[in-house]
């Protein structure tokens, strides 16, 4: 899947974009528990929660 827009803040976007989350970078979803993500991205594995993963449009 590739990232389409990222959302929020721009404190949010800018930690977002540190881990890695860019418009048309690629992630993968690894597990999903109840919103909550584990995803894989730049070659690293990060938990989001279910507020921060609604932000990332994908």
């Amino acid at each position: 899947m590739t990232v389409r827009k990222i959302s929020g803040k721009d404190e949010v976007r800018r930690h977002l974009a540190e881990l890695g989350f860019v418009v048309d970078s690629d992630v993968t979803v690894v597990n999903e528990i109840a919103g909550n993500l584990i995803v894989q991205v730049k070659n690293s594995r990060i938990a989001l929660d279910k507020a921060m993963a609604n932000r990332i449009m994908i």
